[in-house]
């Protein structure tokens, strides 16, 4: 299957420290993938960099053969881990924004989302709870016919049935001849979805593999396999 994204011995370094060193990876089409590892591995820096939002020390990275760009961020959806939308802003401002923004953006389809939760279209942010300001940043990354979808701790932060209703969005939403990159620490609450996980710690990558592959290897459910390989006193989760 075709590679969408390719990276070659990247490093990121902040001054003399090392956020990630010497990454080699490939992401297919059509893959929903788990970036998994515990507090400072470098999961936000990857995704920063496969965004456009940083530049690699080292090495290179190619998302559909071009390098990070214009032309990248035309086709990368990204939801970061903190709300960047001003509390000002109605639901209708920032579909209006997207609109203009991303010529990829279905509004019919982000209308319809913030219907089914009763979310009005004249409320302002600042109006919402946390979670719904959540689910709303998320119907709109989930809104464009993305190629990537960099999903950076999409689940953190929310109730339970939040957590259910974001992962049936992210699933019955995005654009299946795309992937999704999902950094997380809640594995037990998503491994469900994944067709892959990529295991990284201190920077590098320690495993990429498809979840059914570890599962039948190691006869442990994802979530376990984590925390094996992170020893309780490393894992404190998140990043």
């Amino acid at each position: 299957m075709e590679n969408l994204v390719t990276c070659t011995h990247l490093s990121k370094k902040y001054g003399s420290n090392p956020a990630l060193s010497d990454v080699n990876l490939t992401l297919e089409r059509g893959h929903i993938i788990g970036l998994l590892g515990p507090n400072g591995s470098g999961k936000t820096t990857l995704i920063k960099l496969l965004n456009g939002l940083l530049t690699p020390t080292e090495g290179e990275i190619l998302i559909d053969g071009e390098k990070p760009g214009p032309y990248s961020k035309s086709i990368v959806s990204y939801l970061p881990d903190k709300m960047y939308f001003a509390d000002w802003m109605t639901i209708n401002d920032l579909l209006n924004l997207f609109e203009d923004f991303y010529e990829d953006f279905d509004r019919v389809k982000a209308e319809h989302m913030c219907g089914l939760l009763n979310i009005p279209l004249k409320e302002k942010m600042k109006k919402l709870s946390k979670g719904n300001k959540e689910k709303v940043q998320l119907i709109l990354v989930m809104s464009r016919q993305a190629q990537l979808y960099l999903l950076d701790e999409p689940i953190a932060g929310v109730d339970p049935a939040a957590r259910d209703y974001i992962l049936e969005t992210i699933i019955n939403n995005y654009n299946e001849e795309g992937t999704i990159l999902i950094s997380t620490h809640l594995i037990a609450d998503i491994e469900k979805v994944l067709d892959q996980v990529i295991f990284i710690h201190e920077g590098q990558i320690l495993k990429h593999a498809y979840v059914d592959d570890l599962r039948e290897e190691n006869g442990k459910s994802i979530d376990q396999q984590f925390r094996d390989m992170f020893h309780a006193s490393v894992y404190k989760g998140g990043e």
